[in-house]
């Protein structure tokens, strides 16, 4: 194990995020929050300062094998939270340190689980802050570093696969920080046309900035207590459309960035994503119409609703919590799915939905053919043993991970579809749950050990279960040799 590179790889990662603390403190500036500009500078040199203890000199090994990648990965995502809920506490908005905790990590995972009463009344610097924690954890705070560092091509794979969502992931052209930037230009450009489009729509500035960050993230953090309810429905429509954008796999606009409009046209799984989002928004129109008895309206609230769970962004313009059972349980159903690999949005992703589908079709085949060799296709190639595998040992560690979070945060004794959904919300990086951690609700009512459960969470959703794992085995392995 490098541990000299983890440690100079997490040190980058710390002085990296106290440049993205100038946002807010330049925020607190404008708005004239002096508290918040102490706070923020604060923390930021802080950052500064101890990322440049861990860092320190350039080890000459700068090698690192897949281990180390997943290693790396993890401390760089629990040191990225522990300092970005430094300024949270700090500000006042979180008296206690496991909220302000927890409102991080659900802000760098894309989560949008929230513990705030009430967002209006918070710092216009702490809000911008929780959103762009969603814009820089959207595309990965480490694919960032890899677009700005050099570093071996093996060792820049490694840790963009740990950190990458998805079965597998691959260099869309040769060197790996080429595929990094080509990847945040992208981001960053569909981030500046939302941006502006929200402006346009009527929405006001600060909140289009807020909005777009969250959207791209996928997150879901908004400034308004109502979530996204009492925007125009331009704004709504034109959020619904992003939405499902930034949950498309990212290889798909390479494919358009390089015009390779057929391939991008071809790509299966997000054929079956709008498939499963063009059904599921019908269904539930037909539900729920009685409720509102207006055609556009009942469209666009199932629209924004359906692509706000599937792509894990989290979003509410109705508490959908009060709708039919019917609805409720596709949207439920949707928690889990999820968006496409190599996006910003969580969930089990459709490609993993799309494999096991067919691995069920083929087990089915070969029971009655028995002689019959029968391969599984995805996206026009066989899908090899190797991946096949990742994912079963993925959803057996996501089922493992989900029981045991479960009871352990009913011993809050809270109702049992509270706690189901809570998970559901976290690990998949969702936001909203239904009954007590609904739309219109929060997770304040948790306990800390309860909220501390729920960040290993949407830690463990965000990075894929194994980042997580991996570390800890590590350190099990290593205390079993002594």
């Amino acid at each position: 194990m490098n541990k000299k590179m983890i440690r100079y790889i997490v040190g980058s990662i710390i002085m990296l995020e106290a440049v993205f603390l100038m946002l807010p403190a330049l925020t607190a500036v404008i708005y004239q929050e002096l508290h918040c500009i102490l706070v923020f500078l604060g923390s930021a040199v802080f950052c500064l300062a101890a990322g440049a203890l861990l860092r320190g000199k350039k080890p000459e090994n700068t090698t690192i094998f897949s281990a180390e990648g997943y290693v790396s990965v993890a401390f760089c995502w629990v040191a990225l939270s522990l300092c970005g809920a430094i300024p949270l506490y700090f500000s006042g908005s979180f008296p206690n340190p496991v909220d302000a905790l927890f409102e991080i990590v659900s802000g760098f995972t894309t989560t949008g689980s929230s513990v705030l009463l009430d967002v209006e009344s918070v710092h216009r610097a702490v809000l911008i802050w929780r959103s762009f924690s969603h814009w820089v954890g959207g595309m990965g705070v480490l694919v960032f570093m890899l677009a700005l560092l050099p570093m071996g091509g093996a060792s820049s794979m490694h840790l963009m696969r740990a950190e990458s969502p998805g079965p597998s992931v691959g260099k869309l052209v040769p060197k790996v920080r080429s595929t990094a930037k080509i990847l945040y230009e992208i981001y960053s450009f569909l981030t500046i046309v939302l941006m502006i489009l929200l402006v346009i729509s009527g929405c006001p500035v600060f909140d289009s900035i807020n909005l777009a960050f969250a959207t791209a993230g996928t997150g879901g953090f908004a400034v308004l207590n109502s979530s996204a309810a009492d925007y125009n429905a331009a704004t709504q429509w034109i959020l619904t459309i992003f939405m499902i954008l930034f949950g498309v796999n990212f290889n798909v606009y390479f494919l358009f960035y390089v015009k390779k409009w057929k391939d991008g046209l071809r790509c299966e799984e997000a054929r079956a994503y709008l498939g499963i989002i063009l059904g599921s928004v019908a269904l539930i129109s037909f539900n729920i119409y009685h409720l509102v008895r207006n055609v556009e309206l009942t469209v666009r609230q199932a629209a924004f609703q359906v692509a706000s769970i599937i792509t894990t962004t989290g979003f509410g313009s109705a508490d959908f919590d009060q709708w039919p059972e019917f609805s409720k349980c596709i949207m439920v159903l949707l928690m889990f799915i999820g968006a496409c690999a190599g996006s910003t949005g969580g969930g089990i992703k459709v490609s993993r939905i799309c494999i096991m589908a067919k691995s069920v079709m083929k087990e089915v085949a070969y029971i009655m053919h028995p002689r019959n060799i029968r391969k599984i296709r995805f996206e026009g190639k066989a899908v090899e043993h190797e991946v096949q595998r990742s994912i079963n040992v993925f959803m057996i560690s996501y089922l493992g991970i989900f029981v045991a979070s479960v009871l352990l945060i009913s011993l809050d004794n809270l109702d049992g579809i509270t706690n189901f959904t809570a998970v559901a919300a976290t690990l998949n990086n969702i936001g909203p749950g239904l009954s007590l951690v609904g739309p219109t609700c929060n997770f304040s009512m948790y306990s800390n050990f309860a909220k501390l459960v729920l960040v290993f969470d949407m830690l463990a959703g965000r990075l894929e279960i194994f980042p997580m794992l991996v570390p800890a085995v590590y350190l099990l392995r290593k205390k079993q040799l002594r």
